[in-house]
């Protein structure tokens, strides 16, 4: 099988939307990935300290200024990728695999901004253990996503 991303528009526009596809998603996967590690620094902290409060701000403006944004744009590159896909590609079982994927990425980035929000009012109940084990899921999701993409098992 040959590797081929022609798309159904014009050569130097797919290379920009591909190009601000995977920038948006590796900016995106770096919030998903740092995240949950804060998240395991906040459970060690005392509710209240310096070190917590500190935490809260650099969780919003990991959450605002990069997630939230990258995730967006994400899309914005990603959905007229999609569109402008030949309707050859969307009689293959890759391209399925790859969008439940996205769809889970989408759900766990909504979990975090929950996870986010009990910490914001002092009312997390989570372990370290349990951030600790989350933060695996954005990592077996980029591999499935990456592999799916590029060797299209089928």
């Amino acid at each position: 099988m040959e590797f081929d991303f022609s798309l159904d528009i014009s050569y130097e526009l797919s290379r920009w939307l591909l190009a601000g596809h995977v920038i948006s998603v590796i900016s995106w996967m770096a919030g998903l990935l740092y995240l949950p590690r804060l998240f395991v620094y906040h459970t060690q902290c005392d509710p209240g300290s310096q070190q917590f409060e500190t935490l809260k701000v650099m969780e919003r403006r990991l959450q605002n200024a990069i997630m939230n944004p990258a995730l967006i744009a994400s899309f914005g590159f990603g959905v007229p990728i999609l569109m402008a896909m030949p309707v050859s590609v969307w009689q293959e079982g890759w391209l399925y695999i790859k969008l439940a994927s996205v769809g889970v990425l989408v759900i766990f980035h909504i979990s975090l901004w929950l996870w986010r929000r009990d910490f914001v009012y002092d009312r997390n109940e989570k372990t370290e253990t349990f951030f600790r084990s989350i933060n695996e899921i954005p990592t077996i999701l980029m591999i499935v996503i990456v592999i799916f993409v590029i060797v299209r098992p089928f």
